[in-house]
């Protein structure tokens, strides 16, 4: 062994930074010469191959459409632009190697390029319809007639006019399809439901939707088996059994996946059209369609969205008819169609109109006979269409309005009614003081003529959304209220009735009218209400299980073997099964039957045996 030590006179980070070099790559500004990658045409070629699948995975995905006036088309290409560059980066290495990177770079220049003037291009059009520059043009996008309310509303029925809004609707819907065993764990009622006519009733139409992804699973191939159908006048709702009347289910809707979604099969049907929220509606021999409106800027690029025409599309079997705007208006044979421009479309119009008609700049400044929609909306039946109804206000937070507006949901046709007062929002704070003790909430107010009187209606619901009575509220004074109330009144009509005599009552105290005014020639019949009654009982009557149980004079003691609800002229309704009859008892008069199960024995007391369905005094659980 040798007693020299080792040499240590060498720099430790020296060696280190030579060990390093000899893996480093070189930086971009050590890169002299910008080569081609080997085997580009291949590379190109599979960049876009693979653009394509992963573009057409995102149209399916998103199906956007293929037209210059929307911007969802402007971002399609760009996605498809930028999805190239990406591939064709990664393919060529330049994640790992610095001269495949500047190359990358280098090709993207032209890329690039056509995504700025895409931008530039979606900038001019847009500036092309601003509404600093376009005023005129927008405040014309609707036309508004004058018109006399008297003679307009004369012929709207106190008696037809709807009761029930799209919430309270849905829940009658619900309460209807619980009760259908078959239906009720694989479905529920969509959120979404259209007013239309049906044979001269307002009546609201709701398709069903899958309970959840594995319901679909099980259901899809024969399509949604049925549709709701719900009376807003009489609120008595009818399951429209497609299977059984048509011979097949609903195959195309908003709930079902892949090829069968409706928004992505009129795609595919038409890809350059610009599409508005499908309407389910059904024609007078009840059967389903989807109406689609079809839209078009009408100002600059993106502008003036108003509607040039309408899909027609069946929603069982998925054939589509597009009919323009002037078919569908004029055309004896579309009349059932109902909803072609949505209530957002017709108040943003109207919203241009009471804005701009006197310029940008006075809407923005000097606000000079500048006026708006005023919050909310409703939907009144008139000529056998349905027409949107919202008040006229100021631009600023107002509590009375100028007068309002009716558009025809189908033609655009709009009137304007000079009839100032409170707005519905003030009218809905006054029919809830009037039932503070009640707690009930109004609905949406309409209007109606009431002794040459604008009168706002509202129904009146409780915290289970089912309706409790009527509220009547004068539109010049708000304080001139009428209610009726079924829990005082019993029944749907006398409560109806309840409300327009308080009210016509509170109009003489109020010298609106003389004292020859008489509520008479409003009040409905209120004969129908027992006949309705017992015809509800007739068709509930079935065949069921008997169990022990012992019977004593007018009382039943046994267990609960079933439950069902149902809505009989507004109140909520409970049928008990004992011993294989149901005994059937409001909410209102025995609160305690919200607390029964199946399986609870009670003991019923009944004044008279009603045979298969017998209407119970008392309900006590043992």
């Amino acid at each position: 062994m040798s007693d020299k030590m080792p040499n240590m006179d060498y720099d430790a980070d020296e060696v280190i930074e030579n060990f390093k070099s000899k893996f480093k790559w070189p930086s971009k500004d050590e890169v002299s010469v910008v080569s081609a990658p080997p085997k580009l045409g291949l590379k190109v070629l599979l960049s876009i191959l693979v653009t394509l699948v992963i573009s057409g995975i995102y149209y399916y995905a998103t199906f956007p459409a293929l037209n210059f006036k929307t911007t969802e088309t402007y971002f399609f290409i760009i996605a498809v632009i930028a999805i190239f560059c990406a591939v064709f980066a990664f393919l060529i290495g330049a994640r790992t190697q610095v001269e495949r990177k500047e190359y990358a770079k280098k090709k993207s220049v032209i890329p690039l390029l056509i995504i700025a003037v895409i931008i530039v291009v979606m900038a001019i059009g847009w500036l092309f319809g601003a509404t600093i520059f376009r005023a005129k043009s927008y405040s014309e996008l609707m036309k508004i007639e004058n018109s006399n309310f008297s003679e307009d509303f004369e012929a709207i029925k106190y008696d037809e006019v709807p009761r029930l809004d799209s919430a309270t609707a849905k829940v009658l819907a619900d309460q209807q399809l619980g009760q259908l065993d078959e239906y009720m764990s694989q479905y529920v009622v969509t959120q979404s439901s259209t007013q239309i006519n049906y044979k001269g009733t307002p009546v609201r139409v709701a398709y069903l939707e899958y309970a959840d992804v594995f319901r679909w699973l099980n259901n899809t191939k024969d399509g949604l088996p049925a549709y709701m159908l719900i009376d807003l006048v009489s609120q008595k709702v009818q399951v429209v059994n497609c299977i059984e009347k048509f011979g097949e289910g609903i195959k195309y809707s908003p709930t079902e996946l892949f090829n069968e979604k409706l928004m992505r099969h009129l795609r595919f049907q038409n890809p350059t059209a610009i599409m508005d929220t499908p309407n389910f509606e059904i024609d007078d021999n009840a059967h389903p369609y989807w109406i689609t409106p079809v839209l078009d800027k009408t100002i600059g690029l993106f502008g003036g969205t108003d509607v040039k025409g309408v899909i027609i599309t069946d929603a069982l079997n998925g054939k589509s008819e597009y009919c323009s705007i002037d078919l569908v208006r004029n055309e004896e044979k579309y009349s059932w169609i109902d909803v072609v421009y949505n209530e957002n479309l017709i108040i943003q119009q109207y919203n241009y109109h009471g804005r701009l008609k006197n310029g940008f700049w006075n809407s923005i400044f000097f606000q000079k006979d500048v006026n708006v929609a005023s919050t909310g909306s409703g939907n009144i039946a008139l000529d056998d269409d349905v027409w949107v109804y919202t008040g006229v206000t100021s631009s600023e937070a107002d509590t009375s309005n100028f007068g309002f507006i009716l558009c025809n949901q189908r033609t655009k046709e709009t009137r304007y009614y000079k009839n100032g007062g409170a707005t519905e929002i003030s009218a809905q704070e006054s029919a809830s003081d009037a039932v503070q003790n009640y707690g009930y909430k109004p609905v949406f107010p309409i209007l109606l003529d009431i002794e040459n009187q604008p009168t706002y209606f509202m129904s009146l619901y409780g915290d289970s959304l089912t309706v409790k009575g009527y509220a009547l509220v004068n539109l010049d004074d708000k304080t001139i209220v009428g209610t009726g109330l079924l829990d005082v009144e019993k029944s749907d009509a006398k409560a109806l009735n309840a409300a327009v005599v308080n009210y016509i009552d509170a109009l003489k105290d109020k010298g609106k009218v003389d004292d020859s005014a008489s509520a008479e020639e409003y009040k409905v019949d209120e004969s129908g209400d027992a006949e309705n009654a017992q015809k509800e009982t007739a068709e509930k009557t079935d065949e069921n299980q008997q169990t022990d149980t012992k019977q004593s004079g007018n009382s039943v003691t046994g267990e609960i073997t079933d439950i069902k609800t149902a809505v009989n002229d507004g109140n909520t309704v409970y049928y008990l099964q004992v011993n294989g009859k149901y005994y059937y008892i409001k909410v209102s008069d025995c609160m305690d039957v919200l607390l029964m199960n199946k399986g609870d024995k009670v003991e019923i007391t009944f004044e008279k045996d009603g045979g298969n369905f017998t209407a119970a005094k008392t309900v006590t659980k043992k």
